[in-house]
């Protein structure tokens, strides 16, 4: 059996009929940038997600940019932010102007460590970005508390946590504003690159969007130098089909996590994902950790098992912030983590054969004591 990483064909199929009018539809109306389709997502997300403003935009990677500059973010500033994640949460930091600053992670959850944030802060902070990866929502209580004693703003970076919720609260709906990705591969993914803010500061919505419109609410009257971010029709209409099936898909990730942890509970070599109390996690990935860990996944390779690691490197011991001097003791969780964690098969369409099939793999692997 083979098991991909990921099976987009599936979902499409899913909702072909509905997919392929949509698309045509766009191609009929020749609405390729803005739109009905376009207008149409911004009010249903709010809608459904439960926030006062969205503003989509062209990538999860602008919508980061985005928010840090109309929140004045500049040189000469710091945000913190985890050390596992994917370059855009620091790297739009740096194209800000400021710097970013590496905190580690959690533990249990993978998350941004509060008790390291606070022994970070200095005169420079000007905000911190939790990142709630893979579906895990940060402790958000905590975060809260010490951006509101040290005067800091809240950047959620959501990218990998479409309808998670902390408390009761979605994420994204807890800081100052909610960055989201809809690269194919998220939960809810467009067929090329899309993404949104979201916040309930009305002027903060306003500015996001003039600054994305080459700083123009009305073409031709600039209020600002802005950027070009723009979601486009196609992905509009994507997304437009495939939010109404959004919770319906969210709770047969949940299911798939539940029957891996079924099947893989008494594998004392693996540590499977914990999910914090109070929270709704996504899995948009479901991710293990194991002392064999390469050994694992070639071993999962030749058996037709895709499996992905996220990420090989965590973002201090990339080349691109040498500069910064880090040492492996500075991130001790996150460093030991990047040696051991494994991403295995997660999405909707994922059936039980195949996690099976999965999980019986990963105990033969175990089980035959392969040599080290």
């Amino acid at each position: 059996m083979n098991v991909p990483f990921v099976d987009l064909k599936a979902q499409y199929n899913s909702v072909k009929k509905e997919m392929d009018e949509a698309i045509h539809r766009i191609l009929d109306n020749t609405a390729f940038i803005g739109g009905n389709e376009v207008d149409e997502f911004e009010k249903a997300f709010e809608e459904l997600y439960g926030v006062d403003h969205c503003v989509p935009v062209g990538n999860g990677t602008d919508s980061l940019y985005i928010i840090m500059k109309m929140l004045g973010i500049s040189p000469g500033d710091e945000v913190i932010t985890p050390a596992n994640s994917w370059i855009s949460s620091s790297e739009t930091i740096t194209q800000t102007g400021a710097k970013p600053v590496f905190a580690d992670i959690e533990e249990e959850y993978f998350t941004i460590d509060p008790n390291h944030i606070e022994q970070l802060i200095t005169e420079k902070t000007k905000a911190i970005m939790p990142v709630h990866i893979f579906g895990q929502m940060c402790d958000m209580d905590a975060i809260m508390d010490i951006a509101n004693k040290h005067d800091l703003f809240v950047i959620e970076d959501c990218a990998q946590s479409h309808f998670s919720e902390f408390k009761g609260k979605r994420a994204g709906v807890i800081g100052d504003a909610g960055s989201f990705s809809f690269y194919p591969g998220k939960n809810l993914g467009a067929y090329g690159d899309a993404g949104a803010i979201i916040t309930n500061n009305e002027e903060l919505a306003e500015n996001c969007k003039m600054f994305a419109r080459h700083g123009a609410l009305k073409k031709h009257e600039h209020e600002m130098e802005g950027i070009n971010s723009r979601l486009d029709g196609i992905q509009a209409a994507v997304l437009n089909v495939k939010l109404p099936h959004i919770l319906k898909w969210t709770e047969q990730r949940n299911q798939n996590a539940q029957l891996y942890n079924q099947y893989l509970s008494g594998i004392d070599e693996i540590d499977l994902p914990k999910v914090r109390n109070n929270t709704k996690h996504t899995f948009h990935l479901y991710v293990i950790r194991a002392q064999r860990r390469d050994e694992l996944a070639e071993y999962l390779d030749e058996k037709g098992i895709s499996n992905a690691i996220h990420y090989p490197r965590i973002l201090p011991n990339l080349q691109a912030y040498d500069y910064l001097h880090h040492s492996c003791t500075d991130f001790p969780i996150a460093n030991k983590y990047e040696r051991q964690i494994l991403s295995l098969p997660m999405y909707p369409e994922l059936r039980k054969d195949q996690i099976k099939y999965v999980s019986e793999t990963l105990i033969n692997f175990f089980r035959k004591g392969k040599s080290k």
